[in-house]
Formats: C-alpha cells, sequence, structure tokens
C-alpha cells in the first residue's frame, strides 16, 4: 500500500486530495499546525477524519518538519501549507491591497 503525507491537511484542498487518495488505498498521512485542537471540519464533512494519520509539524521548524517526515515514511508527499488566516500577512502585501 502506497503512503502519502499531506502538509495543510486541514483545507479544503488538502481534504478533498485526502479523500480521492483513500479512494486510490493509499495510507493518509496528514499534518497541520497543532493537529490536537484542530477542528478539522473539512476531513468530518467528507467522513474521512477518522481514517486519515494526524500529526502536527511546523514547515518553518527543521525538526518539526523532519520527524513528521521520518514518521508518515510517505512514497509521496503534498505541500497545501499556507497562510492560516486572510488577515495574517506577516507584513507582506497582497494583490488585493494595491
Amino acid at each position: 500500500m502506497k503512503k502519502a503525507l499531506i502538509i495543510g491537511i486541514s483545507g479544503q484542498d488538502g481534504a478533498y486530495l485526502a479523500d480521492l487518495l483513500l479512494k486510490n488505498g493509499y495510507e493518509v498521512h496528514g499534518t497541520s499546525l497543532d493537529h490536537e485542537v484542530g477542528s478539522f471540519s473539512n476531513l468530518r464533512k467528507l467522513g474521512i477524519k477518522d481514517k486519515v494519520h494526524l500529526g502536527s509539524m511546523v514547515t518553518s521548524d527543521f525538526r518539526s518538519v523532519l520527524t513528521a517526515l521520518q514518521q508518515a515514511d510517505a512514497d509521496e508527499i503534498y505541500n497545501l501549507a499556507g497562510q492560516t488566516s486572510v488577515g495574517d500577512k506577516g507584513g507582506q502585501e497582497s494583490i488585493l491591497d494595491m
């Protein structure tokens, strides 16, 4: 069985990708910033939250990334992690602000 790691699984795209991969026989691992307090509402809506292996990962922290990669031991990795809030731009201008 192939294994996939989805970084940013809690978002809409991550949830739909997880659903597709599960339907194709994959073992799916997914990360978010803090999996213990996340609602994972998108995974719940699709009825797959209990079918994926969830973990925490901070993409800017090398050890966090390394740990997630080692635990998943994935054949495929999908990085869908992104900005967590439209209001959280980290000092960067958006094209919408111009």
